[in-house]
């Protein structure tokens, strides 16, 4: 570990788990680490496709600080990972000291282009694309974290947008985490956006990699917040007739009590992403009860998408 290579400057934690616990565990490691978490799929080459291709497991990676606290950091960590194998069984961390000059290499190594849907391309800000790339690119620095498109709840949520956006809309992301998902939908042709977390940093992600997009400040408007914070007219836009939210099940549950679906203009998309398949019913009930009815439903693995009308009166 640290000790044994003293020049090392940061610690690589790695965890194997499948799709079912990677957002869990992500909130885990993101108690402990430095510079955000990584997630991202596995996947094996095939001779075949000459393409790597997911092999359904999945990858949290984040980076420790090697300073006088990490000993102390590390034993709360593999602490917080006992308890939460209790609830599903995990492989051991491993832990691989990286330094300064590997740094970014060490983040560039976990990100290639990802084709999503069939317009898509999700690319790591160092990367440019082929010329005569024919798919909408969108540029993200993985080294924010918070959504990479790596993960099946965004790729899920992508592909949905696809299905369900109408260029010249105004939209709303609640827990708008990277703006991935709000950039996607600006650069297909969004007139306005509105991009909201619970969480700054994720602000400033959002921020950072509208500007690696060349999105207009005209066009987005992000800021600390939620559903409350909207409907009492904090931000300039209160409702739109396309909202997405990726976020975990219970949370989306909760957002729905709070007037989610009021966000939503009658006749309008609600796009709900980071369902597991067996939270599917009781998120599909508070939808249903707030006058949303199912529309399509895209699955991958464990994980399900839900796009959701707004009832016209």
């Amino acid at each position: 570990m640290a000790k044994s290579d003293p020049q090392a400057r940061w610690i690589e934690v790695k965890i194997a788990c499948n799709g079912e616990l990677a957002e869990a565990l992500a909130e885990v490691l993101g108690r402990f680490v430095s510079n955000g978490v990584v997630v991202e799929s596995e996947t094996r080459f095939n001779p075949s496709t000459q393409e790597n291709e997911p092999t359904g497991g999945m990858i949290v990676y984040g980076y420790l600080p090697v300073d006088d606290a990490l000993e102390g950091t590390r034993h709360q960590l593999e602490q917080a990972l006992w308890h939460l194998s209790k609830i599903n069984p995990l492989p051991p961390a491993t832990y691989r000291p990286v330094h300064d000059e590997d740094w970014m290499a060490a983040w560039k190594v976990h990100y290639q282009p990802i084709k999503i849907g069939e317009t898509l391309l999700v690319m790591p800000a160092w990367k440019s694309p082929t010329p005569g790339e024919s798919r909408l690119v969108v540029r993200i620095n993985p080294a924010m974290a918070f959504g990479t498109g790596t993960h099946p709840t965004t790729q899920l949520c992508l592909r949905l947008l696809e299905r369900h956006f109408s260029p010249g809309c105004d939209l709303i992301d609640v827990g708008c985490g990277s703006g991935i998902l709000t950039i996607a939908a600006l650069k297909m042709g969004a007139a306005r956006a509105l991009a909201v977390d619970v969480d700054s940093q994720a602000v400033k992600a959002t921020l950072e990699n509208a500007a690696l997009n060349n999105i207009s400040s005209a066009a987005l408007e992000t800021g600390k917040g939620s559903v409350e914070e909207i409907l009492t007219g904090r931000f300039a836009i209160q409702n739109a007739p396309l909202v997405l939210v990726n976020i975990l099940a219970p949370i989306i549950v909760r957002l729905f009590d709070q007037g989610l679906a009021n966000l939503v203009t009658e006749g309008g998309s609600l796009l709900l992403s980071g369902i597991l398949a067996d939270q599917e019913a009781e998120v599909r009930q508070a939808a249903e009860a707030s006058g949303c009815a199912l529309v399509e439903r895209l699955t991958d693995e464990d994980w399900v998408s839900l796009a959701m009308a707004k009832i016209t009166q």
